[in-house]
């Protein structure tokens, strides 16, 4: 589309998440009004003759800021080179080993790659995404040069969050420490960790050096948490204690946590508790097995929140970076059912996730950034259960991306329709 941040646009009849319809006015790149609709809900009101084209009518589309992948890894993906079968084992040590040796075999770059996830995230509605990147002793900090790239290339298409992500460990693999001291240097927004217990085998010597890198350099923590029972527990409570000693309280990350999901009524309550009192957020994909309960811990006072994780990489050979989707997986895997768990479905990937990521001005109100996506359907819990087209995405108020709406230089709509989805 060829409007600019400054152009002024309206999105008309649109459906907002409370269920108003509204005419939302676009300058800037942000928000500049929202403007109640008066008229009955499902009929089309003539354009604003002031902005003459630049003007789309939604029809009663739900319009909704756009989506937030809490967790992706670009650098992985096989998206943009041919299939590679998936040949992983089951633990977390065997997926590494059988991608180091499907890395050395891929022909398309990583940058490649990584665009072309971009590019199918941002078409379905995500704005904003946190990424990890190798850095290990085989790949050092190429992976991280290859997204610092990838990031400037897309900036007006998404916004994306670095994290520099020990996949082989901290403290068992030869030189890591200094390479993420590195990748925090050079551009990396965040640093990451592995299991400390059950792939380093060392708890303290792991967290020391990650909370050790985040105090130094000023970082937000984002750690990888797999480990199960009571196991995975201690060290959330560890992690934790660490965030409110070093005043890190709200920026940082357990992902996965499977722990959460198999371990006793007491100790849950305990961990909970740690988390919230730390406020360290909890990362879900909604994964097979164990996973966090998303309504207890939210009961707990715990911020939970979601991402795609893997997309097509040799983690798992699943994923298409749609995040209303992995809206819709979360809410089977835990049960939400009534249009207001919906609603907390939809959140995970929305306001959850932005809160999480400390994106600024987010959101549906005046002054907030234009990153808005229209989707094909009459409400929130809609959304998430039915698979919906996306119509219309538009980053920092510049359309980037639709689907049969009726965009300024796309045809109109014919006269007498009412839907135009």
């Amino acid at each position: 589309m060829h409007n600019s941040p400054s152009s002024p646009l309206v999105l008309a009849n649109a459906t907002l998440p409370d269920g108003r319809r509204a005419d939302v006015s676009l300058h800037d790149g942000h928000i500049a009004a929202v403007h109640e609709r008066v008229t009955p809900a499902d009929a089309p009101t003539e354009t604003t003759g002031s902005l003459g084209d630049n003007r789309i009518e939604l029809a009663g589309a739900l319009l909704l800021p756009a989506f937030v992948d809490g967790h992706c890894h670009l650098d992985k993906t096989f998206l943009g080179a041919p299939w590679q079968p998936h040949t992983a084992g089951n633990t977390i040590r065997d997926r590494v080993t059988a991608e180091l040796d499907t890395r050395r075999r891929l022909t398309a770059p990583v940058t490649e790659r990584a665009l072309e996830l971009v590019h199918r995230m941002v078409e379905h509605g995500t704005g904003h995404a946190r990424s990890h990147v190798d850095i290990d002793p085989q790949s050092r900090l190429a992976n991280l040069h290859a997204l610092l790239e990838v990031r400037e290339h897309v900036r007006d298409l998404i916004t994306l969050q670095i994290v520099a992500f020990p996949q082989s460990g901290v403290v068992t693999a030869p030189g890591v420490p200094d390479l993420l001291d590195a990748a925090l240097r050079e551009g990396a927004d965040l640093v990451g960790g592995l299991d400390p217990e059950g792939f380093d085998g060392d708890v303290e010597g792991q967290l020391d050096v990650v909370f050790g890198l985040a105090e130094r350099h000023g970082v937000g923590v984002d750690i990888h948490l797999h480990d199960p029972g009571e196991a995975g527990a201690a060290q959330l409570r560890e992690i934790a204690a660490r965030t409110r000693a070093l005043g890190l309280t709200g920026r940082v990350t357990v992902s996965h946590a499977y722990c959460l999901g198999d371990v006793e009524d007491a100790t849950f309550a305990r961990t909970a508790a740690a988390l919230a009192g730390a406020e360290v957020s909890i990362l879900t994909n909604g994964p097979a097995g164990p996973m966090p309960p998303v309504l207890r811990l939210r009961e707990a006072g715990v911020h939970v929140f979601a991402g795609s994780d893997n997309i097509r990489d040799a983690w798992w050979p699943y994923g298409t970076g749609d995040m209303l989707e992995r809206a819709t997986i979360i809410g089977l895997r835990s049960d939400l059912m009534t249009d207001d768990e919906l609603h907390t479905a939809a959140s995970l990937v929305t306001t959850e996730a932005a809160a999480a990521l400390g994106l600024d001005r987010y959101g549906l109100r005046p002054g907030s950034r234009a990153d808005l996506v229209a989707v094909a359907a009459g409400s929130v819990a809609e959304a998430v259960a039915a698979h919906p087209r996306r119509l219309l995405v538009t980053h920092a108020g510049r359309v980037v991306a639709t689907d049969n709406c009726p965009v300024p230089d796309l045809p109109a709509p014919q006269p007498g329709v009412q839907r135009a989805w």
